[in-house]
């Protein structure tokens, strides 16, 4: 079927289609877990302790699905990780005196079968870097085993399992990936009285009787309404082997990125190569000289502008091609413009003009004053600017102060937040958390993260004074 809106589409789209296309597998773009949150604050750290983020994997899917097998086959590919498999099925809640005498009646796929404020605790502690003791549960006696747990470690990715793992928003949320695992009913229930007979020793009547009352109505109640947040769908489980190939090779890119990037998934990095390497080791050298430095600043902020570019919003569009033929492609988005934070801000407008004939660029000049901190002493930008997606323009984030109150500004001329896309050659950590924090829908777009600011707010290595390097005022 044709799409006729292509909105908001990212460099996922392609991955997107191209695993459709070969596995049947179906993606609704790989979305992230909601943007953490706090007051904004203007205390600068000098240096980032956040422990490595790992990457989390929601499994999900009815019983007996086949979602064990899912994740031992990305287990498997992922070798050279550290990776940690939960299963939700640890954290059932035990079953009472009472209960246990009825336990043909209890419900076992309800939401409320689960210590879930035990199961936020356990991921929470496995995400800040903290080996956990996850709870070993007894399927024939139904209870916990008190004495006996299962040590966890801290892992690059952690992939939690269960029926129910993408029902609780909060669970959700700590997910960077969640896969449903789509396997038709009767495959499920021949699998379930298969597993419960022979391994948990019942026998087919009370399975059946069971499957009934409460399995199948749980699925339809919950596990199935919770596939809408799934990132990605799985039709046929493990034997799907081409979209599990595809899930592990994305996994691998983002285990790649900067931690930040999985802390904050509104910022991107441009990938590197040894061509961006290469400019970045130019433009940071004292010595080069302002020829060179401008002319591989110049590359560089092309790249950057580019890749803010894919950002935007598109429509699908038909042409004709001079063959007669019709090519299917994309309409530009109209409404866009560029605002620079004066002056070394005005040094990407050229790149921008290049990039999109006629683009209004409107000015924002924000002064340090003393122990007053920032202010705002000039702006000119268009009348409509409220209508337009924005590109704010600064070549390097430091402390992230001026980006903020040129930010606050934007949003205060009736710029939605999620309409404005910062672009800078390279960005501090402490600028990153200072930005995303107070703005979660903006995105940023950098070609390199540097490693903290100095005690003098400088970003390390850096590349001093940008706007005095390329224009030629420095001393």
């Amino acid at each position: 079927m044709k799409k006729k809106n292509m909105s908001n589409v990212s460099s996922n789209g392609a991955a997107v289609d191209l695993i459709e296309a070969a596995s049947g597998a179906h993606f609704s773009g790989f979305l992230s877990p909601t943007s953490l949150s706090a007051p904004p604050s203007n205390s600068i750290p000098i240096e980032d302790d956040s422990p490595k983020q790992p990457f989390v994997i929601g499994v999900s899917g009815g019983t007996a699905s086949g979602k064990t097998t899912v994740c031992d086959m990305i287990i498997q590919q992922l070798h050279d990780h550290r990776v940690c498999l939960v299963n939700q099925d640890s954290f059932y809640r035990g079953l009472t005196a009472e209960e246990s005498e009825r336990v043909h009646e209890y419900n076992f796929d309800h939401p409320d079968a689960f210590d879930t404020e035990q199961l936020l605790e356990c991921i929470g502690k496995l995400k800040c870097g903290h080996s956990v003791n996850v709870p070993i549960y007894d399927f024939k006696n139904h209870r916990r085993c008190s004495e006996s747990f299962r040590k966890v470690n801290a892992s690059d990715v952690i992939i939690l399992e269960g029926i129910l793992v993408f029902h609780d928003q909060r669970v959700r949320n700590l997910m960077n990936m969640k896969i449903f695992v789509d396997t038709d009913a009767d495959v499920r229930l021949a699998r379930r009285i298969r597993r419960d007979t022979v391994e948990r020793g019942r026998d087919v009547n009370s399975v059946l009787e069971q499957y009934a009352k409460f399995v199948k109505p749980a699925f339809d109640d919950f596990v199935l309404p919770s596939k809408k947040y799934a990132d990605v769908i799985i039709p046929r489980g493990g034997d799907n082997h081409v979209a599990i190939d595809l899930i592990v090779q994305h996994i691998r890119t983002k285990l790649g990125q900067h931690d930040l990037c999985k802390i904050y998934p509104n910022v991107y990095v441009i990938q590197s190569t040894f061509q961006i390497r290469g400019m970045h080791t130019l433009i940071r050298d004292k010595e080069i000289t302002k020829h060179d430095f401008v002319f591989y600043s110049d590359r560089l902020i092309r790249l950057v502008v580019e890749h803010g570019l894919g950002h935007l919003p598109f429509t699908e569009k038909q042409v004709v091609t001079p063959t007669g033929s019709v090519y299917t492609g994309v309409d530009f988005c109209k409404k866009l413009c560029g605002v620079s934070i004066i002056r070394s801000g005005e040094s990407m407008e050229n790149a921008l003009r290049a990039c999109c004939k006629g683009i209004k660029i409107g000015k924002i000049l924000i002064h340090r004053d003393g122990d007053n901190g920032k202010q705002l002493i000039y702006e000119k930008l268009p009348k409509d600017i409220s209508e337009r997606h924005v590109l704010l323009l600064d070549p390097v984030l430091a402390t992230g102060n001026s980006a903020g109150q040129a930010i606050e500004l934007l949003i205060q001329k009736g710029v939605p937040e999620s309409h404005i896309i910062f672009l800078n050659l390279i960005s501090a950590p402490e600028g990153i958390h200072c930005v995303c924090k107070r703005f979660p829908s903006l995105k940023i777009v950098t070609s390199e993260i540097d490693v903290a600011l100095n005690e003098e707010y400088r970003v390390i290595p850096g590349m001093g004074e940008f706007g005095d390097r390329y224009f030629g005022t420095d001393d």
